[in-house]
C-alpha cells in the first residue's frame, strides 16, 4: 500500500503544479489586459504548460469580424451573472487587437498613399479601444471575486471530506459494528466522489489518509464472502478499464489532451475501492506503468518547447544586438538613414517569424528591442524635421533666383544679362538640395526662364553673324590689297597705305574665332609696311625740307629761328609721347593673347614716334647747319 501511495503522490505533482499555474497565470492576464496599450500586449499564445493544458479542453474559439462584435460580447461578460472563462477571455483580447491593430494600419497606408508624410503621421486615440480596456477591468475583478469564491469552496470541501475520513476513521475503531456500518460506509463514499475540488496543497495527503481507512475498512469487514467478493471484482472491473483506458493514451497524438484525460482517470481511480489484497499492487502496478509512459510524453513536449523557447531567446538577442549596433552607427545624410531604416524593417520582419521566448524573459527582450528601434526612428524624426527646414530654406532660396531670372529674361542687353545670368546658374549650385519632386519643378522654371532670353538672343545674334561673315571676307580683301602695294611700291605708296588701313577699320566685326588669326595677318603686312615706308618717306621729307630751308631765310632775318623754335617744341612733345607710351607698357600683362597684341600695337606706336622724332632733330641739326653757312 505504501508504494501505492508514494507512486500517486508522484503522479499527482503534476497536476498540482499545473493547477496552480493555470490560476495565476489566468489572473496575472486578466490584470495586465486593461493596462497594457495594444503595442506591449503579449500575444494570447505564448507557450505556457498550464495555459496550453487549459486550451487543450477549450472549445473552438469563435471567430469576430468586428471590434464592436468583440466589445458586446466583452461587456456581456462584464454586466452578466457569467462566470468569465479565461479562454474566452484571452480568445476576446487576441481578437480585438487584430482589429485594432489592422484598422490602424489601414488608415495609415491611406495616409501615406494620399501623398502624406509618415514622419508627421499621428495615431488618434480609439473610443473603442477605451471602452475595452474599461470592461478589461471590471471583468478581472469578477474573476478576482470568482477566484475568492472557489476558493473559499475549497476549503469548505477540504473540510467536508476531513469529516468523512474522520468518520470512517471512528468506524475503524470498532471492528465488531464494522459489518452493520457498511451501508453508513457507502454513503461516506458517495458522499466523497461528490466532493469536487480542495487546496492542491492538501489533496494528496488528504487523499492518502482517505486511502488508508478506506482499505482499513475493508480489511475489518465481516460481510459474507459472497458479497464481499463482489464488491471487490466490480471494484477490479472498474480499475482494468481505467488501466485499459490509460494505456490507449499512450497512442493519443495530441499529447497535451493525453495528460489531462490522464488526471481524470487518475481522479476516477482514487475513487473507486479496492480490489482484493492478493490484486492490488497488480493492477496498481498496470496503472502506473501506463501513466508513466503519458507523463514522459508529456515532459519530452515541454522539454521541448522549453529548448525552443531558449532558442528563440537566443535569436531575438541576437537580432537585438544588430539592432542597436545599426542605431548605433553614423547617418551622413538621408541615403544613410533610408539604408539603415531597410535593415531595421527587414530585422522587425524577422523577429515576427520568431516564436515566445521563455515566460520571464518574453517581455524584457521584447523591451529591449522596441528600445533599439525606438532611439533609432526617434533621431530620425529629429533628421528629418530639420532637413525639412533645410528644404523649405533651400526652395525659398531657388525661388528668389528664379525671379532675379524672370526680371532679365525680357533683356537685350545681351552681354550684360549673359553675364548676369550665368551668374545665377552658377549661384544655383551653390544652393542645397530640396525634395526632388519640388527641385524638379523649380528647375524646370528656372530653366525655362534662362532659356527664353538665350533663345532671343540666339535669334537676334543670327544676322549678326551673316554681317560678320561678310565683314571677314571684307577685311580679308584689304589685307590682300596692303600685300600687292608692298611689293608695287611707288611715291604714293604711303597715301594708298593710308586709305586702305582707313578703309579696313571702318569695317565692322568679324566672327570672334577668326578674329586672332586675321588680326596677326593684318599686322604682319602693315609691319613690313612700316618698316619700308619710314625710311623712305623719312629721307624724302628731310632731304624736301632742306631743298625748302633757303626760301624760308628769304622770309626774314628771324624765320630761321622761328622754325629752329618750333621744331624743338616738337620734338619735346615727341619725346614725352614716348616716354608715356613706355610707362604704360610697363603695366601690361602680356599672358593672355589679347594683353599680347595690346603690347605690339604699342611697340609700333612707340617706334613711329621714335622715327617722328629722329627726322625733327635731322631737320634741327639742317637749320643750324644753315645758319652756320651764313654766318
Amino acid at each position: 500500500m505504501d508504494s501505492q501511495e508514494k507512486a500517486l503522490n508522484e503522479e499527482q505533482i503534476a497536476t498540482t503544479h499545473s493547477d496552480q499555474e493555470s490560476e495565476n497565470v489566468e489572473q496575472n492576464v486578466v490584470e495586465t489586459a486593461a493596462q497594457q496599450p495594444e503595442e506591449a500586449v503579449l500575444p494570447t499564445d505564448a507557450v505556457q504548460p498550464a495555459e496550453t493544458e487549459k486550451a487543450a479542453e477549450a472549445p473552438e474559439r469563435k471567430q469576430y469580424q468586428t471590434k464592436k462584435d468583440v466589445l458586446e460580447r466583452v461587456r456581456e461578460i462584464a454586466h452578466s451573472d457569467e462566470a468569465p472563462q479565461k479562454e474566452e477571455v484571452d480568445n476576446l483580447k487576441t481578437a480585438f487587437y487584430k482589429l485594432h491593430i489592422a484598422e490602424r494600419e489601414a488608415k495609415l497606408k491611406e495616409y501615406i498613399d494620399g501623398g502624406g508624410d509618415p514622419e508627421q503621421y499621428q495615431i488618434t486615440p480609439d473610443p473603442d479601444e477605451e471602452a475595452f480596456k474599461a470592461e478589461m477591468v471590471l471583468i478581472k475583478e469578477k474573476r478576482q471575486q470568482l477566484f475568492k469564491e472557489q476558493e473559499q469552496e475549497k476549503q469548505d470541501n477540504l473540510q467536508r471530506k476531513l469529516d468523512i475520513i474522520e468518520k470512517i476513521k471512528s468506524m475503524i475503531t470498532s471492528p465488531e459494528e464494522a459489518n452493520k456500518s457498511y451501508k453508513d460506509f457507502k454513503t461516506l463514499q458517495d458522499e466523497w466522489r461528490e466532493i469536487k475540488n480542495v487546496p492542491a496543497e492538501r489533496a494528496n495527503e488528504l487523499w492518502r489518509n482517505y486511502q488508508l481507512y478506506v482499505e482499513q475498512f475493508y480489511d475489518l469487514l465481516k460481510l459474507n464472502s459472497e458479497a464481499r467478493e463482489y464488491d471487490f471484482k466490480k471494484n477490479l472491473e472498474l480499475k482494468t478499464r481505467l488501466c485499459e483506458a490509460a494505456e490507449k493514451l499512450a497512442e493519443e497524438p495530441d499529447v497535451i489532451s493525453a495528460f489531462h484525460q490522464l488526471q481524470k482517470l487518475h481522479q476516477e481511480y482514487r475513487e473507486t475501492g479496492p480490489v482484493s489484497k492478493e490484486l492490488r499492487e497488480e493492477i496498481w502496478q498496470r496503472f502506473k506503468t501506463a501513466s508513466t509512459t503519458v507523463n514522459k510524453r508529456f515532459q519530452q513536449h515541454f522539454e521541448g518547447l522549453r529548448a525552443k523557447e531558449e532558442e528563440n531567446l537566443q535569436r531575438k538577442t541576437e537580432l537585438c544586438e544588430k539592432v542597436e549596433a545599426i542605431a548605433a552607427e553614423e547617418n551622413k545624410g538621408s541615403a544613410d538613414w533610408e539604408r539603415h531604416t531597410k535593415q531595421i524593417i527587414d530585422l522587425q520582419a524577422e523577429w515576427k517569424t520568431i516564436g515566445f521566448a521563455p515566460q520571464k524573459m518574453n517581455v524584457k527582450i521584447f523591451e529591449r528591442f522596441r528600445a533599439a528601434c525606438d532611439d533609432f526612428f526617434g533621431r530620425k524624426a529629429t533628421y528629418f524635421r530639420t532637413l525639412k527646414d533645410q528644404f523649405k530654406e533651400n526652395a525659398e532660396k531657388k525661388r528668389a533666383l528664379i525671379e532675379k531670372a524672370k526680371a532679365l529674361q525680357d533683356s537685350t542687353d545681351w552681354k550684360s544679362t549673359s553675364d548676369k545670368l550665368i551668374n545665377l546658374q552658377k549661384e544655383w549650385k551653390t544652393i542645397g538640395v530640396v525634395p526632388k519632386k519640388l527641385g524638379d519643378q523649380l528647375w524646370e522654371e528656372f530653366l525655362t526662364t534662362c532659356n527664353k532670353f538665350f533663345e532671343a538672343r540666339k535669334e537676334a545674334g543670327a544676322g549678326a553673324h551673316s554681317e560678320e561673315r561678310d565683314n571677314l571676307a571684307k577685311k580679308r580683301d584689304v589685307i590682300a590689297r596692303l600685300k600687292a602695294a608692298a611689293e608695287e611700291a611707288g611715291d604714293d605708296l604711303q597715301e594708298r597705305v593710308q586709305k586702305l588701313i582707313e578703309e579696313y577699320q571702318a569695317i565692322g566685326h568679324v566672327p570672334f574665332k577668326e578674329k586672332d588669326k586675321l588680326y596677326e595677318e593684318y599686322h604682319a603686312v602693315l609691319d613690313k609696311l612700316y618698316k619700308d615706308l619710314n625710311i623712305t618717306v623719312a629721307r624724302r621729307r628731310l632731304s624736301k625740307f632742306k631743298d625748302n630751308l633757303k626760301q624760308v631765310a628769304e622770309r626774314g632775318e628771324n624765320a630761321l629761328d622761328n622754325e629752329r623754335a618750333r621744331l624743338m617744341r616738337q620734338y619735346e612733345q615727341l619725346k614725352s609721347e614716348v616716354q608715356t607710351y613706355e610707362n604704360n607698357l610697363g603695366f601690361l600683362n602680356a599672358s593672355s593673347k589679347k594683353g599680347n597684341s595690346l603690347i605690339d600695337e604699342m611697340n609700333r606706336k612707340v617706334q613711329k614716334l621714335k622715327d617722328e622724332v629722329q627726322l625733327v632733330r635731322d631737320k634741327i641739326k639742317a637749320i643750324d647747319a644753315e645758319n652756320k653757312e651764313k654766318e
